[in-house]
């Protein structure tokens, strides 16, 4: 019965996480960083999340209301905290260079659900901006760290499965967004002479300072500059063997340095604008028009009905995320989940075009449109093993920010052009920019692609079968050790067979 568990958990996490490492000590140094980098990273993102769709909810709960808010003010509210995101995101590239990861990224955690129990507070829509605003600079440090320090410790085809998990940590926060906005609504309504949406940022923000303190804790930095106590001294040797080795000017961030090594190469630009290009692709859930087409059909749908049917399109997501993430891990292609991606949201934008869709149609459309949510992890995985192979920390880390700043810079804009709450119930703007948008992504996947093969055949990139060609080394070596040759031990965990890799 125990060997059938242990067959069954395993199948889970290989599903989840990808196939166990070859040997028994990369197994256990895998385990060790996922549950305590994976554990810090999505639960940060699920508080997130949980805010950014608090808003939302809270916008249709009451919160319009109090403000007195029009359609457009709903947008610019969301236009201003992207902006404080993109503000914020090439500050946290670099200071992550300097300042610990672990205490870093906590400490804005704590600044940010302060500044969500603060949101409470607000009496005008201006009062809210600015409180917003600040938030979203102090948010921006989540997203693309992540995804750097993902690259920091996993190898190639360890890392899709782990950034769409991460992802997929985010849309579970939007969907019980959803589900506390709902029992929220109907139990703590006028309790201490507060509104629901008045208690939902204030628990928002009390329940994410938990996480903060694990971070401070336990959250374990880079593997050439980390403290963790759960790690042994050969497990974080280990580490470092398992990836190119960091270059020389690895963690530079002397100004003329950083700035030639990053802007003035075509992967960086190509990697900038590959980012906003595929993040239009996500707008129809991304804006929240589910729950506005709802909203406007308030006199067919009870204010539980409009909080919780959005949570469908968060759904898919997290399907689309896991299985997208699957095939890439398991084929090494990334190139037909693009092509896949562009596709389905070609059918969502082709159906929402139509303004006498039926209710049936409507709510097909917004559930598949859920499936844009691949698209994040699918770019930047893909970012992060191109950027990986060169060994230039910084770079990678600056370049996955500014990736985040390309596609947030697009949001300060597009949602109020393409996508405003006044348009609702129909975006017939939008429906055609996120066909022509799908046109512009298709093309510039292959640009990406070309883009992959190109730094594979500059700096290598080492395989599945290079990892077997170790594994299988280091038995030899281990049956020499006892002829009196050298140890497995002895050869150590920086050594493996030769390839062209870095």
């Amino acid at each position: 019965m125990e060997a059938r568990n242990a067959n069954i958990g395993d199948r889970v996490r290989s599903f989840f996480l990808g196939a166990a490492a070859k040997s028994k000590e990369e197994r256990r140094l895998v385990r060790k960083l996922d549950f305590f980098i994976l554990t810090y990273c999505c639960f940060s993102y699920f508080f997130n999340f949980l805010d950014r769709a608090a808003f939302a909810n809270a916008y249709v709960a009451g919160l319009r209301e109090a403000l007195n808010m029009s359609g457009h003010d709903y947008n610019n509210v969301l236009s201003v905290t992207t902006a404080g995101m993109a503000v914020g995101q090439l500050p946290h590239g670099i200071i992550i260079q300097k300042i610990a990861p672990r205490i870093w990224f906590p400490s804005m955690v704590v600044v940010w659900a302060g500044l969500t129990m603060v949101s409470a507070a607000a009496k005008t829509v201006t009062q809210l901006c600015v409180i917003r605003f600040f938030l979203g600079l102090t948010e921006a440090s989540t997203y693309a760290g992540t995804i750097y320090i993902i690259g920091a410790w996993y190898k190639p085809e360890e890392i899709s499965k782990r950034t769409a998990l991460f992802t997929a940590s985010g849309q579970v926060g939007t969907m019980f967004a959803g589900v506390m906005m709902a029992a929220i609504h109907r139990g703590m309504r006028g309790m201490a002479g507060l509104q629901g949406w008045q208690w939902v940022f204030l628990i928002d923000g009390i329940i994410t300072l938990p996480i903060a303190v694990f971070g401070f804790l336990y959250f374990p930095d880079i593997p050439d500059s980390t403290k963790a106590k759960y790690l042994s001294e050969d497990e974080k040797k280990l580490a470092i063997s398992r990836l190119p080795p960091i270059s020389e000017d690895g963690h530079n961030i002397m100004p003329l340095s950083l700035i030639k090594r990053v802007f003035f190469t075509p992967m960086f630009w190509i990697l900038f604008f590959w980012s906003p290009v595929c993040a239009s692709t996500e707008a129809f859930p991304l804006q929240n028009t589910f729950l506005l087409w709802l909203k406007y059909y308030n006199d067919r749908f009870t204010q539980t009905q409009i909080n919780t049917y959005p949570l469908g399109v968060q759904a898919v997501g997290i399907v689309a995320n896991m299985l997208a993430a699957w095939h890439m891990d398991a084929t090494g292609q990334r190139v037909p989940m693009a092509i896949l991606a562009c596709l389905l949201q070609v059918v969502v934008g082709a159906m929402l075009l139509v303004r006498s869709l039926p209710f049936a149609g409507t709510f097909f459309a917004y559930y598949l449109a859920g499936s844009a949510y691949m698209v994040n992890p699918l770019i930047f995985g893909w970012a992060n093993i191109i950027l990986q192979r060169t060994g230039d920390d910084a770079v990678r880390s600056v370049t996955l920010y500014s990736m985040n700043i390309g596609s947030m810079v697009l949001w300060t804009f597009w949602g109020i052009v393409f996508y405003s709450a006044a348009d609702a119930p129909y975006w017939k703007k939008g429906s055609i920019a996120l066909i022509v948008c799908c046109a512009v992504m298709f093309g510039y996947i292959w640009l990406v692609h070309y883009l992959d093969k190109h730094t594979m055949k500059k700096y290598g990139n080492r395989s599945h079968e290079d990892d077997e060609r170790f594994a299988t080394e280091l038995d030899i070596a281990a049956k020499e050790g006892s002829e009196g040759q050298v140890t497995a031990k002895e050869l150590g965990p920086d050594v493996r067979p030769e390839t062209n890799e870095r």
